[in-house]
């Protein structure tokens, strides 16, 4: 098998995947959107753009009903997700999408921009490849790709970082945006900033960082928050497939996933797949047990995780969501190996949000805790917990929290 030099060690792919980075859904309602996920699980607003503004004057848009695209981010990274009305939402994703498909894209992050450029060369036998380049606002050098079931993918090296004055690049540095190929080497981010302030450009002038809800008065680890809980990573990612053996190659053979365990229930069968030590950053649902599950029929996402920093925050969390109004609905224990205690909560459009604080760890040899090792779940859910050997063992926020 040939192998490919990734920064000086030979793998099976010119690249290699490091995290699950940030994704988009498509939501009816765009201020019902920003209110969920910016007050209630404290998203910030760090772009607002109006695709009306920015089109050329020959192209037409009245084909969309709300133009209005937020970036929003729970850390530093310029966007962990993006709202788009479902008029203008293929437009971020694949112009050809199911309608069924109203998450316009997840993307996963590599260690490079050259990693980027190998990438399509490598996809471009096995995929679609939507278009590649930079976008903007986010600065991230992507490469879009469709999977077998006509979802879409981003692989992106780096984005921007919006640091503690909360200021996002402002409209002149969109003059380094890039629509297909671009040369190579590029310049640093630092080399394009000082190139700006040399013009004049301020970036007092970027769009400012927007804080929801109310004040900061929830005690969280010692620090003053507005809600009783703190976002610190997204993922796992959960799509429905009608064809499971298709989708299992592409994403173990294209993108180098691998198989950590598969789940049999009620007649069908779950896959869980890592890029990394994680138990699962991706799980593959059968369609066909899509209304077992009592998930929404418009949407073929399963479910979108995002885990919070540690179990007391978990259960206050569903507490407060709760007591605000926030529906949740019961999913099998069964199909949550790797994590113990999570809560599913529904978004306005009825996307599940899945809650948790913990991820089970894969040894150095690729071998998973076995069923029988893992925690017994009570109800209702106990105050404490005893540590597991992997318990708060995974990767830190890098905060600060707030």
């Amino acid at each position: 098998m040939s192998t490919y030099n990734v920064e000086g060690i030979e793998f099976p792919r010119p690249f290699r995947i490091r995290r699950l980075g940030h994704f988009g859904f498509n939501l009816n309602s765009i201020d019902d959107g920003i209110d969920f996920y910016g007050r209630l699980l404290g998203f910030d607003m760090t772009d607002m753009v109006e695709l009306k503004k920015l089109a050329p004057p020959d192209v037409s848009t009245d084909f969309m009903v709300d133009d209005r695209v937020p970036f929003m981010t729970f850390n530093t990274d310029h966007h962990a997700m993006i709202i788009a009305h479902p008029s203008v939402g293929p437009i971020i994703g694949d112009p050809e999408s199911h309608p069924e498909i109203t998450m316009s894209h997840f993307t996963w992050q590599v260690g490079s921009l050259e990693e980027v450029v190998e990438a399509q060369k490598y996809l471009a036998g096995k995929t679609r490849i939507h278009r590649t380049g930079r976008d903007m606002p986010g600065s991230n050098w992507h490469c879009y790709f469709s999977t077998p079931e006509g979802q879409t993918c981003e692989l992106y090296y780096g984005m921007e970082q919006v640091g503690i004055n909360g200021r996002s690049k402002p409209l002149p540095y969109y003059d380094r945006r890039f629509d297909g190929e671009f040369p190579m080497p590029q310049i640093s981010d630092f080399t394009e900033r000082d190139a700006k302030i040399a013009q004049g450009v301020s970036m007092e002038d970027g769009f400012q960082r927007t804080e929801f809800g109310d004040d900061r008065r929830y005690d969280v680890g010692g620090v003053m928050l507005r809600r009783p809980f703190k976002i610190t990573a997204l993922g796992p990612v959960a799509v429905f497939v009608e064809n499971m053996a298709d989708s299992i190659a592409f994403y173990t053979d294209a993108l180098g996933f691998k198989v950590t365990e598969t789940v049999s229930y009620q007649g069908h069968d779950f896959v869980f797949l890592r890029h990394g030590n994680e138990h699962h950053s991706l799980k593959l649902y059968p369609l066909e047990a899509r209304a077992m599950l009592g998930l929404s029929e418009h949407s073929r996402t399963a479910s979108m995780g995002m885990r919070v920093g540690s179990y007391k925050q978990l259960r206050n969390a569903v507490e407060w969501l709760k007591a605000e109004g926030v529906s949740f609905i019961e999913q099998p224990p069964e199909l949550n190996p790797g994590i113990d205690y999570t809560a599913f909560g529904l978004d306005p459009d009825g996307h599940a949000i899945q809650l948790y604080y913990y991820m089970e760890q894969v040894d150095w040899d690729g071998k998973r805790r076995p069923a029988e090792h893992r925690r017994k779940l009570k109800t209702p859910w106990p105050e404490t917990l005893d540590a597991l050997e992997d318990t708060y063992a995974d990767q830190t926020f890098m905060g600060p929290l707030g």
